[in-house]
């Protein structure tokens, strides 16, 4: 019974790049499976899955919405998530809960820069997936090319089970290559099935027998079959293929039209034959809190101890904060305790919610394979695991990309300034991808995000979600600040001034830590310095990494050594210990020991052929490089290469006047690579301007 149920649940993924069609895709999902009476449309703001404001504004997918719906007996519950590079988080903590995912291309954008990003994601977290080639109605949709750049592109594997009849305006249906029909739609929208076209026979006999070729390399008993040149039927094919999608060994593409509701519910077949269950899936492996070395394994089934991972925080007006989870292992009931390994904290659980976009359905219990939203929890953030408090684990984190670009925000008055640290913080909470810190030198609060339009949407939720009247600066590069070399220095904080005085002595060395982030090491012996000191060092040395020393940046890949010091039994505290730290950090290290880096982007470039020498050489002039380049489709390139970002302000109009408006770019984050020395001098200059 329970291993039955389990084996019926999907958790699908839809992914793409940005205006493939993936929200439209999710759309009719839920009006095929009689989730919604009406089809909304993502162009005219009416679209389910994309229920914030700022979503049906722009028509672009922000924040992955979860649902729960069904089709053909089976439990299908789907996260839509952005295509957008600015939000690739949500993609990121999406992949990582969920175990298949549906990948969509349009049929004439093909392979586009976000969809390999997306594509190398599922990599990462090893998720099984399907295509959809979307969009055969529009003018150059080609579902053969596209399968073509995917292969050549992804190294996807990518074989066709199913074929466009006819094309453009004129697509009207699909040729199904593992039933060998045809399936084409009535005025009621109603799946028509008959014999496949005459001129299309001897295609569809030429591709199922490349697909069977391609999934006999798989499979024993297809093999035979087809050496044996014996009659191949559905029945032979599905679980051939079902175990190679799940091995990741072929990606299976299927096609239609979303918007034209043509090859969506086949697609939900495809879904339930070949995606996997969470019992397909396998065990989740986590280890010991105490021991990281102790691998602990969790089986999908009820009866294991609890398992599940928060993978996103949504803060609602009407029932408080709701906290998605993933749950791998045992039963949850509400009104019960759970433990938060993460945070070594006790949790209660007030409801369990379904959700439907923005509708709920409260149920009383969620077990292994589901995925659903909690309230009440307080102290759980995105990526925490929540466990039994009698069999703890803790399960992997969810990786967080750095943020690259900083804005100033400020309140119109003394009253908005507390309703902006509330709401920073609540949407702070809700994506760990956007960070939030003050300035107390100059008394301004920065927010950092992954691009433009993350900060522009964060701008836009304080205003419309948060009701907070804020006044917004430019954009601005987040340079980072590190050491180019090792620093010993001695420092003695020695003050009095009547009554106890100040005294600490500290020893330290301090040098850079490339790749292994801010590292603090106690080497006092001897009590030299008193245990209950060391954490006041610390606290002196993160201030330190937090506000930087050389233009305000915060410091990165540096490690502290605290070697030896002295103390006072009557002046010596917490506080002089700090204030010592804090200060011989600041004296012992020189201008030139500084190094000032700048976050490099990753840059793909669509563009025709006859442009590519202007935009190269713009490239070059930004102090980019082009290191790749490769056929994007007849006639047009693809560029692959790096840029700083201080050089890539406004550059989507410049792109567009370069190639008159027919190449497309998109950016992420790479690294952060050291800066010149003339203009590192001159970013930390207009930074002591400002202050």
């Amino acid at each position: 019974m329970e291993q039955s149920v389990i084996q019926k649940i999907r958790n699908i993924g839809i992914v793409a790049h940005i205006d493939a069609g993936k929200t439209t895709t999710t759309e009719r999902i839920l009006y095929f499976t009689g989730l919604t009476r009406k089809v909304g449309e993502v162009h005219d703001g009416q679209a389910v899955m994309d229920f914030m404001k700022q979503e049906q504004e722009r028509g672009i997918t922000i924040s992955s919405a979860a649902i729960t719906t069904t089709w053909k007996d089976h439990q299908v519950n789907i996260i839509d998530t952005p295509g957008h590079i600015d939000f690739t988080l949500e993609v990121e903590r999406s992949l990582r809960v969920l175990d298949g995912i549906v990948m969509v291309f349009c049929a004439v954008g093909g392979v586009e820069p976000q969809s390999e990003t997306v594509w190398h994601q599922a990599d990462r977290y090893k998720v099984p997936r399907i295509a959809f080639v979307n969009k055969l109605d529009r003018p150059g949709g080609d579902m053969l090319q596209t399968i073509d750049l995917m292969n050549e592109m992804l190294g996807a594997n990518a074989v066709a089970f199913q074929l466009p009849i006819g094309s453009e305006e004129d697509f009207s249906g699909i040729v199904d290559l593992v039933e060998m029909k045809a399936v084409t739609y009535d005025e009621r929208l109603a799946i028509v099935e008959g014999e496949i076209p005459e001129d299309m026979k001897e295609d569809a006999k030429r591709m199922r027998d490349k697909m069977i070729e391609k999934l006999a390399d798989f499979d024993e008993k297809l093999m035979d079959k087809y050496l044996e040149d014996q009659p191949i039927f559905p029945e032979d094919i599905k679980p051939a293929a079902r175990k190679a999608v799940l091995r990741l060994l072929i990606t299976p593409v299927f096609c239609g039209s979303a918007f034209k509701n043509k090859g969506v519910r086949k697609l939900l077949d495809a879904v339930v034959d070949y995606l996997p269950s969470p019992i397909d899936r396998g065990i989740v492996l986590g280890y010991d809190r105490e021991n990281p070395d102790v691998t602990i394994s969790r089986k999908p089934s009820w009866k294991r101890p609890f398992s599940a991972l928060a993978f996103k925080i949504i803060n609602d007006n009407f029932v408080g904060q709701q906290t998605f989870v993933r749950v791998y292992s045992g039963e949850l009931h509400s009104s019960s305790y759970i433990y938060n390994s993460t945070k070594e904290k006790r949790e209660r659980i007030g409801r369990i919610m379904r959700i439907h976009a923005n509708e709920r359905k409260e149920v009383e219990v969620i077990r292994a394979g589901d995925i659903a939203a909690l309230i009440g929890l307080k102290y759980t953030t995105t990526g925490n695991t929540l466990c039994d408090d009698e069999h703890p684990i803790l399960l992997e984190n969810i990786h967080y990309p750095d943020t690259v670009i900083d804005l100033k925000v400020s309140p119109t008055s003394v009253k908005e300034r507390d309703k902006l640290g509330v709401a920073l913080n609540k949407m702070a909470l809700e994506d760990p991808s956007f960070k939030v810190r003050y300035d107390r030198e100059t008394e301004e609060t920065i927010i950092s995000g992954m691009g433009e339009l993350h900060l522009d949407v964060i701008v836009d939720r304080l205003k419309t979600e948060h009701s907070v009247d804020v006044e917004v600066g430019k954009p601005a590069v987040a340079f980072r600040e590190t050491l180019s070399r090792e620093i010993r220095h001695v420092y003695r904080l020695k003050k009095q001034t009547g009554g106890h005085g100040q005294f600490a002595h500290i020893v330290f060395r301090v040098e850079p830590n490339p790749g292994e982030g801010i590292e603090f090491v106690d080497r006092v012996t001897g009590g030299n310095i008193p245990k209950e000191y060391i954490p006041a060092v610390k606290k002196g040395f993160m201030k330190v990494v937090e506000q930087g020393l050389m233009a305000g940046y915060p410091m990165v890949d540096i490690r502290f050594t605290l070697i030896d010091g002295s103390f006072h039994p009557v002046d010596s505290s917490e506080m002089a210990f700090r204030a010592c730290t804090e200060l011989g950090l600041k004296s012992g290290i020189k201008k030139d020991n500084f190094q000032l880096l700048e976050p490099l982007m990753k840059i793909e470039i669509n563009t025709p052929d006859e442009y590519m020498g202007e935009i190269i050489g713009d490239i070059n002039r930004r102090r980019g490089n082009i290191d790749n380049m490769r056929r994007y489709r007849k006639g047009s390139q693809k560029l692959t290469g790096s840029v700083p970002l201080q050089e890539m302000f406004g550059y989507a109009s410049v792109l567009r006047t370069l190639s008159s408006g027919r190449a497309n770019y998109s950016m992420e984050f790479l690294r952060y690579t050291p800066m010149p020395k003339a203009l590192q001098e001159e970013v930390a200059a207009e930074k002591r301007e400002k202050k």
